[in-house]
């Protein structure tokens, strides 16, 4: 039980003495006794009464999640000090508190949130869309003050907060053009909009959170016509990499032509240079056996008789001629003489 549970309890108690001693009054001069004691016990209940209950309405006590703004009643000025949670004294009659909640606090914007409906804005190149919008903020305790002068307790969420959230939206949509949104630039858009919205509830003693664009939505025709746009694109995305893979095989057929001709030249140039050598060998070959039978002609006849078998018997005739008879075969051929008598 708190302080001010406590004080309005003995404040009650106090005003049932003054009525019992109202009573006891009422009694005892219906009675014809004295009425003294019924009188002090009223005025007793009735002082106490009106003591704790002065007090309990001087006792103020803020939640944990609660900033109260104190208000002068005799000329209207507001305390500049905010109280915070806790139990704070303020002077009854003269002191007037207003709580305020400094949890967060939400607001919807969609088909769903009853009298907030989706924001309705227009891009740059004049096509409608439709945003689902949520903006989570909260009262600033060190500026509460000019919440409660320019908005009070109960308007802030409704006549200021909403109103402005669809007012910067629909500007900040009308920066952008419906293919940059529809491409990826929802990012962009909720950035730009959360800079100037919570620019706008700060002057007004409020701090947003965050700024969530739920959903994005476009007329059945822009949606259709950008599906065809894209199907078209992956279309053409696709012929591209189609010619290129075709080049790329071109490029790679002409390589290989290009290595197997430069490899026929090689083996061409090679078998070139291989005929050369070789006929360059047996010139000088040649050369020098020419040489060598120009300093010793008998040399052919030389070497032939040495490769003739030993049975192989020869006859140079006359010595000078160049040619090599085999006498065996020459001397089978003539016919033999008989030097026998008689003939």
């Amino acid at each position: 039980m708190g302080v001010s549970s406590i004080l309005g309890a003995l404040s009650l108690l106090g005003f049932l003495l003054f009525l019992g001693g109202i009573a006891a009054v009422v009694l005892s001069a219906s009675q014809n006794r004295p009425v003294r004691s019924g009188i002090t016990l009223a005025a007793v209940g009735l002082v106490l009464g009106l003591l704790f209950s002065v007090v309990s309405q001087g006792i103020m006590i803020v939640e944990p999640q609660q900033v109260a703004v104190v208000v002068n009643t005799l000329n209207g000025e507001l305390d500049p000090n905010p109280r915070r949670g806790g139990t704070h004294i303020i002077v009854p009659v003269v002191q007037q508190a207003f709580t305020y909640p400094v949890a967060q606090q939400s607001v919807t914007m969609d088909e769903a949130a009853g009298g907030e409906g989706p924001i309705v804005a227009r891009t740059s190149d004049g096509q409608e869309v439709r945003l689902d919008v949520s903006v989570l903020y909260s009262v600033d305790p060190s500026n509460v003050n000019t919440l409660h002068l320019r908005w009070g307790q109960e308007r802030y969420g409704r006549e200021f907060v909403v109103p402005q959230t669809r007012g910067i939206v629909r500007d900040a949509v009308s920066g952008f053009e419906a293919a940059d949104i529809y491409a990826g630039g929802r990012e962009t858009l909720t950035s730009n909009a959360a800079n100037r919205l919570r620019t706008r509830l700060a002057a007004e003693g409020l701090t947003m959170s965050d700024l969530i664009i739920r959903d994005i939505t476009f007329s059945a025709q822009y949606a259709e016509a950008i599906e065809q746009a894209q199907v078209a694109a992956q279309e053409g995305e696709r012929a591209r990499l189609v010619v290129q893979q075709r080049q790329q095989e071109a490029e790679q057929a002409r390589a290989v032509a290009a290595g197997e001709r430069d490899a026929a030249i090689a083996r061409a140039e090679g078998e070139a240079q291989a005929i050369v050598l070789r006929a360059e060998a047996e010139a000088q070959a040649l050369q020098l056996v020419a040489e060598v039978l120009a300093a010793n002609p008998n040399l052919i006849q030389y070497q032939y008789v040495q490769n003739l078998s030993d049975n192989v018997q020869l006859m140079l005739v006359p010595s000078n001629s160049p040619f090599l008879f085999d006498f065996q075969s020459l001397t089978e051929n003539v016919p033999q003489s008989t030097n026998e008598p008689g003939n």
